[in-house]
């Protein structure tokens, strides 16, 4: 299953710490919980859509509400909870595994339909709420080389554009490892 997390961030005097935090150590905290598989932090190329996007692969919901994830990643976020706006999580089921986005790379989502993604050329990827919040209820989802596509302001409107801040942690038998090149 795919766990989604999205967010804004209201301040910008400690937002570059706070990426900070999230990249360095939340990230890995959630990787070494049992049933995170994959992890990976995004930032919008564009507005219409939360600024940061997480994507982690997990085995279910149980693992959100589980000991072992309120002890290493889930709810640490206390000395910046009053800056984080727009936040959303979902759970969505029809997907694996979260795709490895390389530096280079782009992630496309659309809400409406997989035509957008179609039309570009993709072959998305759908996926259906399951869990938490369910809103969108369906997304599509694909990837892309930057350069391939056409110029991102001119991209349709329904399309959320995200880059990769972190490149994919991967869990496997207690070893976390990269399975994107260095960011």
């Amino acid at each position: 299953m795919i766990y989604t997390v999205e967010c804004s961030f209201a301040d910008p005097a400690s937002e570059a710490e706070w990426n900070d935090f999230y990249s360095k150590n939340k990230l890995p905290a959630l990787i070494s919980v049992s049933g995170f598989h994959t992890s990976q932090r995004f930032k919008a190329l564009r507005g219409g859509c939360p600024v940061y996007l997480a994507l982690h692969t997990i085995d279910g919901l149980d693992i959100l509400t589980g000991e072992e994830y309120r002890k290493k990643g889930g709810g640490n976020f206390a000395r910046w909870q009053q800056h984080i706006t727009d936040w959303h999580r979902n759970l969505y089921g029809s997907l694996d595994r979260a795709p490895a986005v390389r530096d280079g790379e782009v992630l496309l989502l659309s809400a409406t339909g997989p035509d957008p993604l179609i039309q570009l050329g993709l072959d998305p990827s759908a996926m259906q709420a399951v869990e938490l919040e369910k809103c969108p209820e369906r997304r599509w989802l694909a990837t892309a080389p930057r350069d391939g596509l056409p110029d991102i302001a001119n991209m349709p409107d329904d399309l959320d554009v995200y880059a990769p801040m972190t490149p994919q942690l991967t869990s496997g038998d207690g070893v976390i490892s990269h399975s994107a090149r260095r960011f």
